[in-house]
């Protein structure tokens, strides 16, 4: 059965990721699977060593440095449990019965391509490191993982709120109509208020498009609201979620559009890293 899947890592987001993630799982009815990848470049495995040393190596050292790579590999995988562990406990208290844990080795994309068949819904954090800005850490990590697989993927900033509200960047063509039905679909946004936003040069025919899509999506909204901007998108999106105060941004891959060319175009980091809210980005 398809399931939520959520990477659980030792950053700050985690307890976010989790919660995003007990909060899907229930509003999907489905289970809930925590997920901590061992990365090999930052944890690796034991390794052969001797072709490393000169054949004229005393062999305590050999051992020595075998027995390192052993408890630096041990000490990963304890981390990791810990950090599972913790976050298992977080869904129990949050009301998900039996959320199941999962450790595997490798790069994270190489991993969740290996359980995509299974994942319903991920829920990955967005961060930085001490190193890395925001951008440059969702460029190495969040943008392979959202181009790579099909499935959809929930990225998380700041901490849990429960969406009352969700933005929907919409431009009209096929698959966008195509998305917009999954999500009314779907019971993830069910009797949430629904925002439409669409960017183009076209007011009129921007404005019968958003009156087509508001009958698609308010079955299953509370209510919904649609506005047209001209600018460009990034702004035009940033601005409507700090006016109207949007909890949630939806985004598709949509045809050749300035949203799509926005979304799959060299600043879709930017926008994943500039967002003041959670992205859920469908496929």
């Amino acid at each position: 059965m398809p399931e939520v899947l959520a990477c659980i890592d030792g950053s700050t987001t985690a307890p976010a990721v989790c919660d995003y993630a007990v909060w899907a799982s229930q509003r999907l009815q489905t289970s809930l699977t925590l997920l901590h990848v061992l990365d090999k470049t930052q944890y690796p495995q034991r390794s052969d060593l001797s072709g490393i040393i000169g054949l004229g190596t005393r062999e305590h050292l050999l051992e020595e440095l075998a027995s390192v790579d052993q408890q630096h590999s041990k000490r990963a995988l304890e981390q990791s449990q810990q950090m599972l562990e913790a976050a298992q406990q977080r869904a129990i208290q949050a009301g998900i019965e039996s959320p199941l844990t999962r450790q595997r080795h490798g790069s994270l994309v190489e991993s969740l391509v290996a359980l995509e068949e299974s994942i319903r819904l991920l829920v990955i954090g967005r961060h930085s490191t001490t190193n890395d800005n925001i951008a440059e850490h969702v460029g190495s990590q969040l943008e392979p993982v959202i181009r790579t697989l099909q499935c959809p993927a929930l990225v998380t900033c700041g901490d849990f709120l429960a969406p009352q509200n969700y933005l929907f960047a919409y431009d009209g063509s096929f698959t966008a109509r195509k998305a917009l039905q999954r999500v009314a679909d779907s019971p993830l946004l069910q009797g949430l208020h629904c925002h439409l936003l669409m960017v183009g040069s076209d007011r009129a025919a921007c404005q019968a498009l958003l009156e087509e899509a508001a009958e698609v999506i308010r079955p299953s909204a509370s209510e919904v609201s649609i506005a047209w901007r001209e600018a460009d998108v990034e702004p035009s999106i940033r601005t409507y979620q700090l006016q109207q105060k949007i909890d949630l941004l939806v985004m598709g891959a949509y045809g050749h559009s300035r949203i799509r060319q926005f979304l799959l175009g060299s600043t879709t980091s930017q926008l994943i890293a500039s967002s003041l809210c959670p992205l859920l980005i469908l496929r």
